[in-house]
């Protein structure tokens, strides 16, 4: 139950990053991203899939980017 709360819950962050993302904020594409990465890995571990270590190491590695570029957005955002 937990984990389908989690999923729920970052799933509705990766949608609000991305209408924010859209109406002029576009370093947020990087939170929506992040999000999104978030979720799959979520609904993997749910639903069983098999997937290799390597393949979740790169897809951490680039969620860890997109935060960085998004994080990086909202410092350097002068509004």
């Amino acid at each position: 139950m937990l984990l389908i709360a989690s999923i729920v819950i970052e799933a509705a962050v990766a949608i609000v990053a991305m209408l924010v993302a859209v109406k002029g904020r576009p370093y947020l594409y990087g939170l929506a991203l992040t999000f999104a990465i978030y979720v799959l890995y979520d609904l993997g571990r749910l639903l069983g899939w098999n997937v290799e270590k390597g393949i979740l190491s790169v897809l951490f590695l680039l969620a860890s980017a997109s935060a960085l570029f998004a994080v990086w957005g909202l410092y350097r955002d002068k509004r």
